[in-house]
């Protein structure tokens, strides 16, 4: 199965849709989150964050780009890269290092502003407010393989 997809009626739903996202996921560790503002990119990975064993307060990292978590299993990296305004910028904040841990998971918020800088394999996961509050996900994976053309 190479896409997932499901709906989100309420926030009493998101930690089943959190649990089947992960499931979807698999090995893969790293987590894109597309959507525009409000569609609910981090409240989903709050969600996430529980299912993961965080035990502690999960927030925005908007202004510090990068919170870091201890999971039950690995740890939680969440980034929000809305305040990137270039590649380079990813350098600074030691993105490397984070995408050298193989058992940390990396949700990443606003990834459009990492450019080529994203981690292969991944998932990329689509949020879009649809009505009445209801959110569509759509997630597939991406490897190495899809830029190989």
């Amino acid at each position: 199965m190479n896409e997932w997809k499901a709906t989100s009626q309420s926030l009493s739903d998101l930690p089943e849709v959190a649990e089947s996202l992960l499931a979807f996921a698999g090995d893969v560790r790293a987590i894109a989150f597309y959507g525009d503002l409000g569609a609910g990119k981090t409240t989903l990975i709050k969600a996430i964050c529980h299912v993961l064993g965080v035990q502690e307060a999960v927030t925005s990292p908007t202004f510090g780009l990068i919170h870091e978590y201890k999971g039950a299993e690995a740890p939680v990296i969440h980034a929000d890269l809305y305040r990137i305004r270039r590649e380079e910028e990813l350098e600074v904040l030691g993105w490397d290092e984070y995408l050298d841990d193989p058992q940390a998971w990396l949700l990443i918020e606003w990834p459009e502003r990492a450019g080529d800088q994203l981690p292969l394999p991944r998932v990329e996961l689509a949020l879009e407010l649809v009505a009445n509050g209801q959110r569509q996900l759509i997630a597939k994976y991406l490897s190495k393989e899809d830029f190989s053309h």
